[in-house]
C-alpha cells in the first residue's frame, strides 16, 4: 500500500503529478471515499496533470464523460453514485471501457464491485482531523 497526503488544494498538482508518475503504467483506478471527501477534485487535478483541456466535471447524470488527453488518448471519467441497479451499468457497457486500455477513473465504484476488473488500483481518500487529506493506494 503506498500513502501520499494532499495538504492544501494549492499542493494538490503535485501530489496527482507523483501519484501518476508512481502508477502511469496502471489504467483503471476505483477511488474510495466519502460524500465530499475530494474524489472528483483529486481527479480534476489527474486530468490537469493528463494534460486535459476540457472542463472536468463529475459525471453524476451522464455516468461517463469521455476526455483527450494531451497525447490523444482517451480517459474515462465515470460517477457510478446515482446507479440504482448493476443492470445498468452492464447496459453502458462499462466492461468494454475498463479492457478498452485507456485510463478510467471511476468514483462510486462500490456500485459496481462485481464489474471491477483485477488489475486495478483501489484508490482510498479520507480527510485527517487537520484537514488534509490521505490517498491511499491498493493494487487489486
Amino acid at each position: 500500500m503506498d500513502t501520499f497526503i494532499i495538504n492544501s488544494l494549492e499542493t494538490i498538482q503535485d501530489t496527482a503529478f507523483a501519484f501518476l508518475q508512481k502508477y502511469k503504467s496502471n489504467k483503471v483506478f476505483a477511488f474510495y471515499g466519502d460524500m465530499g471527501v475530494g474524489k472528483t477534485t483529486f481527479i480534476k487535478a489527474l486530468c490537469a496533470e493528463l494534460k486535459i483541456s476540457d472542463v472536468v466535471n463529475s459525471p453524476s447524470f451522464s455516468i461517463v464523460n469521455e476526455y483527450k488527453s494531451g497525447t490523444g488518448e482517451s480517459v474515462y471519467h465515470f460517477d457510478f453514485y446515482r446507479l440504482n441497479h448493476l443492470s445498468e451499468a452492464y447496459d453502458m457497457g462499462c466492461e468494454d471501457y475498463f479492457d478498452s486500455g485507456y485510463c478510467c477513473l471511476i468514483e462510486w465504484p462500490d456500485k459496481i464491485d462485481e464489474l471491477l476488473p483485477l488489475g486495478r488500483l483501489d484508490v482510498y481518500l479520507e480527510e485527517l482531523p487537520n484537514g488534509t487529506r490521505k490517498v491511499e493506494v491498493i493494487n487489486k
